[in-house]
């Protein structure tokens, strides 16, 4: 792992805990999201550094409550609870991605994976919300259509997105390839 990348995750902990983050001060009129952008190639080293920051913190500081969705989870949970998981696999064994992609457009729309997210998440009941899997629920869930669904939903709870790729404050490049400058308005949670 680049040694830059692993000071940014060494700096998570301790952005989490900060009381601006927490609270979403000096934002401005903006809602407290927050992207951690990482080279994709790093994927399961995130991972498990996140989970040592929700464990470490679960220890260290029990006032805040963390709820962790992994999203590319939630769609398959969306997907079993409405009897589509095995169709969906069927459609895609025999017609392809794209016939896939098309069924799936409806039942996995942004504005109801976001309702399914925060049932999932409960804000009410959880200081912040963690977001990853954006890498694995590509191209079925878009994320800065699901960060703009879910921006009415957040409850003024903080969001911190986990994003194979880059952001830059004006956009977000998945997997440092696919441009989408669809989407500006979170926060570098660690420069």
């Amino acid at each position: 792992m680049k040694p830059a990348l692993q000071e940014r995750l060494n700096q998570i902990a301790d952005r989490l805990q900060d009381k601006d983050v927490l609270s979403g001060a000096g934002l401005g009129n903006e809602i407290g999201f927050y992207i951690f952008d990482y080279p994709p190639e790093h994927e399961l080293e995130v991972r498990q550094h996140v989970q040592f920051v929700i464990d470490h913190l679960a220890k260290k500081r029990a006032d805040i409550k963390i709820a962790h969705i992994n999203l590319f989870e939630l769609v398959v949970a969306v997907l079993k609870e409405r009897n589509l998981l095995d169709r969906a696999l069927k459609l895609q064994r025999e017609k392809g991605d794209a016939e896939l992609y098309k069924a799936l457009k409806g039942p996995l729309h942004e504005e109801k994976i976001a309702k399914a997210l925060i049932t999932a998440a409960d804000p009410q009941s959880h200081a912040m919300i963690l977001l990853s899997g954006i890498g694995s629920a590509w191209p079925l869930i878009r994320s800065h259509t699901l960060l703009n669904a879910l921006h009415p939903l957040m409850a003024g709870k903080p969001l911190v997105v986990f994003y194979p790729g880059s952001y830059d404050g004006q956009g977000l490049r998945l997997f440092d390839r696919l441009t989408d400058r669809n989407y500006y308005r979170a926060f570098r949670l660690v420069p």
